[in-house]
């Protein structure tokens, strides 16, 4: 596959528009005397895994951020000194290999790009980071901007903060802090297997798991830990016997995309009855692969569910659903939404303050990397009941988190499922932003 985007895609949130606003929107958008001239796209590179083995989850992020920049594309795109932008976001491949991801990365800037994003996979991320922050130095009049809607290892925004690089979701031990504020409650949990991939996320998180237990549950007996390669196992029976095998009665992991959805399924299939305290438990094919085993067992942790309560909530689900109304497809994340959301009032920001202007490709009215940055540190979006409001100490989102567990779909606080499998996630546990936060140990290099 070619790393540079189609000629289609390109045009991709244009034609959204179109199909938003009706066919002779644009033109009269364009010409309206009421209305400034819309000028060439704000254009935004997501790097992720396009073919291979985790291909689905840049997939689905992909869907995401085309929905979030039709939004904004409807209500006229971004305000600019010298009229409106729309927003298109562009795709690279990285296969999910850092190398690839680093090719992507320059052919994003050769091609003029400067606002990039990825999430899915956080040794990928601290890669991207470290490339985007020499090659600022290097090319002051080419700087680049990171955001991060998934790459959740706590150094990111710890002791590897970038100025350049900002983080829209929870990182691992927010998450886990979440987790544990159930598990705690849990009096039928006596002994957990720690299971993640290996390499820094994996890791982070089975760190985290035994320190959290130890300090709120040091009466649970971790009867079992291990790492396995990432996106490298076709067979999960294995390691599902040995979890079966040392009794534990839950399991705790932080594994995502395919790895998840073959683990619980191996689980299922050896007859494993305990629970699963999951990050990502929710979506890409698991509550389909567990089925009526996974009722009251999983668990997952996220910023929000389809079965938030509120119904500025449920009306942004339904909205995902008409938009990509394929089973398959059913996977929305609302910080993906509320990135998109941020990025568009940090442009409008950085441009109504008019610093940084003619900074962009070719001497464009579009803002400056650095400009954007600065206004990013100031971020505050709500959308469908949430609200996101970044840290400009770590570039740390703070948001609200929740708890859910698997249960029937028509189940009291279960009106949606997943996936078309007839089960879906009940919210049994919230935070909000302030008992959510983590204090950091960042030390932030501003240029």
């Amino acid at each position: 596959m070619n790393l540079r985007t189609s000629s289609f895609n390109r045009r991709h949130s244009l034609l959204a528009l179109a199909s938003l606003l009706g066919a002779a929107a644009l033109p009269a958008l364009a010409a309206s005397p009421a209305q400034a001239p819309i000028q060439a796209p704000i254009r935004v590179a997501l790097i992720e895994s396009l073919s291979g083995p985790i291909a689905n989850t840049g997939e689905a992020v992909h869907r995401n951020l085309v929905l979030a920049a039709e939004r904004v594309n409807a209500r006229g795109g971004i305000k600019l000194a010298g009229g409106r932008a729309l927003l298109a976001i562009e795709r690279y491949d990285s296969k999910g290999q850092i190398e690839e991801a680093l090719a992507a990365l320059r052919s994003a800037i050769d091609a003029g790009i400067r606002i990039v994003a990825q999430g899915n996979s956080s040794a990928v991320a601290g890669a991207l980071i470290d490339a985007i922050a020499k090659h600022n130095e290097r090319n002051p009049a080419q700087q680049v901007l990171f955001l991060n809607y998934s790459a959740v290892d706590p150094a990111l925004t710890n002791e590897r903060c970038s100025f350049w690089h900002f983080r829209f979701d929870a990182h691992a031990d927010m998450r886990m802090a979440a987790l544990m504020d159930v598990l705690k409650n849990d009096r039928q949990v006596a002994s957990v297997y720690l299971i993640g991939q290996d390499y820094s996320f994996g890791q982070s998180v089975l760190r985290e798991a035994r320190r959290q237990l130890g300090m709120r549950r040091p009466d649970v007996k971790i009867v079992g830990e291990e790492l396995h390669p990432m996106a490298r196992v076709k067979d999960f029976l294995p390691y599902a016997s040995k979890i079966k095998a040392s009794g534990a009665q839950a399991v705790i992991t932080g594994n995502w995309g395919n790895d998840l959805t073959l683990l619980v399924k191996a689980a299922r299939e050896v007859g494993y009855e305990g629970k699963f305290y999951t990050f990502y438990g929710n979506a890409l094919g698991a509550p389909a692969a567990l089925g009526e085993a996974g009722v009251g067992q999983v668990l997952a942790v996220a910023e929000w569910f389809p079965n938030a309560p509120g119904q500025a909530s449920k009306a942004f689900y339904q909205a995902f659903r008409q938009r990509f109304p394929k089973p398959e497809d059913d996977y929305v994340h609302l910080r993906m939404q509320l990135m998109i959301e941020a990025l568009a009032q940090a442009l409008e920001r950085a441009a109504a303050q008019g610093t940084g202007q003619g900074a962009g490709p070719g001497g464009s009215a579009v803002p400056s990397a650095l400009a954007v940055a600065r206004a990013l540190e100031q971020a505050d979006v709500s959308l469908a009941g949430q609200r996101l409001q970044m840290r400009a100490g770590d570039h740390q989102a703070q948001q609200p988190l929740m708890v859910a567990i698997m249960d029937r779909k028509g189940a009291k606080g279960v009106p949606f499922d997943v996936e078309g499998s007839g089960y879906g996630f009940r919210v049994v546990h919230q935070l909000n932003a302030e008992a959510a936060s983590h204090a950091h140990s960042c030390r932030m290099v501003r240029p």
